[in-house]
């Protein structure tokens, strides 16, 4: 096998809380990831040394800052014989928008590269290397519906999907996640009467107010189109609407396909929509 296509694939956070600062000075934090079908794709190809990327985005570094390459320098250091790659990157996924687009396109190599070189290495010794490379990483190694606690890293898989359509709507916001956290400080709760969101899956009636964002309560206030977004998608039927991680994306799960598309068909008009499914139903 000379060369790889790979699907990297977005993800939402059904709920999130920010927990206490670490030592390291990351916030713990007890979510649930959902990966979605909407997903960048991913051509990796063997060279006989160093490496190099195309990528149909001028705004995305192409130096060893990019994730990918942070995945194949990190594969790499613990497997020196493996040769060279070129990747092509092809992004669907916004950046910078809380859907995990750099994160799944680093996890994507780390896999790629142990399907095309052969690797000697499990799910477990790629989890770890995956958390060197970014909090959201280990997550897309198995994909689908996961708890997630820790930084992101200590993941739970649950077997049944959170189903419906989902209807992202992405508005031209930038929001620097370190300017989240340092702005949510002061706002965050006590952890004794925090919900696990793991006990409220079975009875698959996603509620709103318990499965809150934190990040939401600072972000509406500081970007009030935040806010209309997420009471729009609400009015147009959406069953459960949250911004995803600390944004910009804020997006609705809807019951029938119908209805998501005729809220699509109103959110495009402004802003950048993507209709999709959960990846594992």
């Amino acid at each position: 096998m000379n060369s790889i296509d790979l699907k990297a694939h977005a993800k939402v956070n059904i709920g999130l809380q920010v927990k206490d600062q670490r030592k390291d000075g990351l916030h713990n934090i007890h979510t649930i990831f959902q990966e979605l079908e909407l997903h960048d794709q991913i051509l990796i190809e063997k060279q006989p040394r160093d490496w190099s990327i195309k990528i149909n985005d001028s705004k995305i570094p192409t130096d060893k800052n990019n994730t990918c390459i942070q995945a194949y320098r990190a594969v790499k250091k613990q497997f020196p014989k493996i040769d060279g790659i070129s990747i092509k990157l092809n992004k669907n996924i916004p950046s910078g928008a809380g859907l995990g687009g750099g994160s799944s396109d680093a996890a994507a190599v780390l896999k790629g590269l142990r399907e095309l070189y052969d690797l000697s290495i499990n799910n477990r010794e790629l989890l770890e290397i995956a958390v060197k490379i970014g909090a959201d990483v280990p997550f897309f190694i198995l994909g689908g519906t996961q708890i997630g606690n820790g930084v992101g890293d200590v993941l739970s898989q649950i077997n049944k999907p959170i189903n419906g359509f989902y209807l992202l709507v992405i508005p031209d916001i930038f929001i620097s996640t370190a300017w989240a956290y340092k702005a949510l400080k002061k706002h965050l709760k006590d952890d004794t009467d925090r919900p696990n969101f793991a006990h409220f899956l079975e009875g698959n009636n996603l509620s709103n107010t318990i499965f809150d964002n934190d990040f939401e309560r600072i972000v509406i206030p500081t970007y009030p189109k935040i806010g209309e977004i997420k009471e729009g998608l609400l009015k147009a039927g959406a069953s459960y609407a949250s911004l995803s991680g600390s944004g910009s994306t804020v997006f609705g799960i809807f019951d029938d396909e119908a209805r998501a598309k005729q809220a699509e068909s109103r959110f495009q008009k402004q802003y950048l929509t993507f209709l999709t499914k959960p990846t594992n139903i």
